[in-house]
C-alpha cells in the first residue's frame, strides 16, 4: 500500500528536504504541498490524502486550525515548536501524532507509517510535556467532565492502559487476551467515546484520573 500525503510548511527548504526523503520511500507519495493552512486544508479536499504532514506556525491559518478543519485524513503535526500550549491545542484539534523536527528522518518515516496505520504516535519528549500538562491542572471537583458510564469494565482497563502508552499488543499481554480481542475493545472505545484516535482516548484516561503522571525520577 503507498502513502498518500501532503506536506504543510511554510518553508520551502523544509518541504524539499522532506519531499526528497520520501521519494526516496517506495511505500509514500507526495499529492500536494501547502505553505499555509488554508492551502493545506484545500489540498485535501483535492487531492483525498492519507496523511497529512502539518508545521504549526504557518500564514493565514496556523496547523492547528488546520487539523481541526481536516477530517479526511491523518495529520502529523511536525514543528520545531514543543511547548504545552501547542502540544494539547495539537491533539485535542485531532492530530494523530506530535513530532519535533529534529527527531531522526528514519523516526519520522516511521511516524507517518504508524499513523497511516491507524494508530497514534507522539515524540518522547511531546509526552513527557503532555503527562506534565495533565499534572499541573486542578484536580476535577466533584467529578469527571466527561461521562463514561457506557464503558465495561474490561473497556476501562483497556482504557487505563491505552493511556499508560501501552500497544494493542503489549495490552493483550497485560490482560491475557488475544491482540485481535484488544484492538476490538479499543475501536469500540474510539466508537463509545467519540475519539478520533488513540491520542485522544490518552487525553480521555487522563482527563478521568485512570492514569496519573508519574512523580518518579528517571
Amino acid at each position: 500500500m503507498t502513502i498518500r500525503i501532503v506536506l504543510a510548511d511554510d518553508q520551502p527548504l523544509i518541504r524539499a528536504g522532506l519531499r526528497v526523503l520520501m521519494a526516496d520511500t517506495p511505500d509514500m507519495e507526495i499529492v500536494g504541498e501547502a505553505g499555509t493552512g488554508a492551502e493545506a486544508v484545500a489540498l485535501v479536499e483535492e487531492t483525498g490524502p492519507d496523511v497529512v504532514v502539518m508545521d504549526i506556525r504557518m500564514p493565514d491559518m496556523d496547523g492547528i486550525e488546520a487539523t481541526r478543519r481536516i477530517r479526511s485524513a491523518h495529520v502529523v503535526i511536525l514543528t520545531t515548536f514543543d511547548d504545552d500550549e501547542y502540544v494539547y491545542g495539537s491533539l485535542r484539534a485531532g492530530a494523530s501524532g506530535f513530532l519535533v523536527k529534529d527527531m531522526a528522518l528514519e523516526e519520522i518515516l516511521a511516524a507517518v507509517r504508524v499513523v497511516a496505520g491507524g494508530d497514534a504516535l507522539i515524540a518522547p519528549s511531546v509526552t513527557r510535556k503532555l503527562i506534565e500538562e495533565f499534572a499541573a491542572r486542578p484536580e476535577p471537583s466533584p467529578g469527571p467532565p466527561r461521562r463514561v458510564d457506557g464503558i465495561t469494565d474490561r473497556e476501562r482497563q483497556v482504557l487505563t492502559l491505552v493511556g499508560r502508552g501501552l500497544s494493542n499488543q503489549e495490552i493483550a499481554a497485560e490482560l491475557v487476551i488475544s491482540v485481535a480481542t484488544a484492538k476490538a475493545h479499543v475501536a469500540r472505545l474510539l466508537t463509545k467515546l467519540d475519539a478520533r484516535d488513540r491520542v485522544q482516548l490518552v487525553i480521555i484516561a487522563y482527563e478521568l484520573g485512570l492514569v496519573r503522571p508519574s512523580t518518579s525520577g528517571g
